[in-house]
This record gives structure tokens, sequence and C-alpha cells, in this order.
């Protein structure tokens, strides 16, 4: 898993930037976003890879960075600028990269891949599962959820479902250690897929709902409340 910061006080390239972040298939991406470095300095939190804006108002990309190195030596700061000539930046900063206005998706990504063979971050574990369909090889941040039904557990993904023959129960605990919890008897949820929640429906990144049991919405919403707080954060925006 890498946290990255992306900081650009033009909401549509912030915009932009996620977009490229979500379709990176690598590794394993939690993103924060702010609209001001200042923002970004108080919220307090420790990144492995800042992506910055220069040319920002009040508190512009140089002084940021200046002032993220007096706390944290590791972070990998790339610089998001409209210049090509990098030389008039400050090096003493040590930043990793330069990256030109707009964003190129490959560009991006080498710089990403280029973290990852840095030791940045180790590739998520790939699970196994038996299904009706046979033998199923997937990393965890690609199950949005399973699901008991007709004395089966099924198995969701964005675009398929596998039929599995275990018990719930089992399940839960085994998935617990990879981000999961339990909403509903019925239910075993990807906290990371969690989009919203409103009364007893739990919205998934897919637009599916997930039911949410009285008896079940405490412990939920604790799980999720320590997630986000946690070293899998979710998507947020700061400003």
């Amino acid at each position: 898993m890498i946290r990255i910061a992306v900081c650009d006080d033009d909401e549509r390239m912030l915009e932009q930037t996620l977009k490229l972040l979500k379709r990176y298939r690598k590794a394993h991406l939690v993103t924060d976003v702010y609209t001001s470095g200042k923002a970004l300095l108080t919220a307090g939190k420790t990144y492995d890879i800042v992506l910055l804006d220069i040319d920002m108002d009040g508190l512009n990309g140089i002084e940021t960075a200046r002032r993220i190195r007096e706390t944290d030596k590791e972070v990998k700061l790339i610089y998001i600028t409209n210049y090509s000539d990098y030389t008039i930046f400050a090096f003493k900063v040590h930043a990793f990269a330069y990256l030109l206005k707009p964003l190129k998706a490959e560009e991006l990504y080498a710089q990403l891949d280029e973290a990852c063979a840095y030791g940045l971050v180790m590739p998520e574990p790939e699970l196994e599962f038996q299904a009706k369909e046979g033998i199923v090889h997937i990393v965890p941040s690609d199950i949005l959820c399973f699901e008991y039904l007709n004395r089966q557990v099924l198995m969701r993904s964005a675009g398929q479902i596998w039929h599995l023959k275990r018990r719930i129960t089992e399940l839960a605990g085994e998935m617990e250690g990879y981000g999961f919890a339990v909403p509903h008897k019925s239910f075993i949820v990807n906290l990371y897929a969690v989009q919203r929640i409103h009364g007893y429906d739990v919205t998934l990144t897919d637009g599916s709902v997930v039911p949410l049991s009285q008896k079940k919405s405490a412990q939920f919403r604790r799980a999720l409340n320590e997630y986000l707080a946690g070293e899998r954060g979710r998507m947020g925006w700061n400003s």
C-alpha cells in the first residue's frame, strides 16, 4: 500500500490526478487531496509520496516542501509544474521527480513504478479461493464483499461473482486482517470499498448497497472509523 497526498489549488487538476491514480493497478494506493499547502501541513499526516503543485496561492509548493522536509526526510516529493526548466527550483528539498502539467498517465505511472522499485511498498498478497467456477487468485483490494445466499457464499468484485463453499463466519475471521468487517450476519464488506453509510445502508464503490443491521451497526462503524484513521485510510478531501 502507498499513502499519497495530492496538493493543488486547481480543483480540475486535482480531479484529473485522482482519476489517473484510481487507474493505477501495480500497487494499492490510499489518497488524500489538499487544496493548499497550509492544509497539507496542518493535517499532520505522514505520506509515502506527495504530489505537490509548485504554483499555488498562499504557501507555494517550494515553501511547503521545505517545511515538510523539516520533519520528514523520507517522503518522496514529486513536483507538478508548468515549467520544463526544473533548474529554477530549489533542489535542497530533494525532489524525487518533476512532472509537467497536464499530467500524462504513462509519466505518472513511471514515477509510481520507480517508487515501488525503491522498496516503498510491498505488493498485496494474492489470496486463493476454491470456487464453483474453479480456483480463484485475487488480491484483497479487488474484493468488494462476500454475501451468504442460498447456502453458499458469493464473492463479489467490481465485475464478477464467484460461488464459494465456505462458512461465512470462518471467512469473516480470515478477512478481518485484510481490512474487512461484518455489517450484517450475511455479509462481509471490504472497508476500502465503502463509499458511504446512510442510515442502515452501506453503499459500496460500485454503487451496490449492503444492509447494516442494527445489531452490527456500532461495531461496523467503529471498525470503519479505525480503518479511516489507520494505515489504510480512504480517499478524502481536505481544504
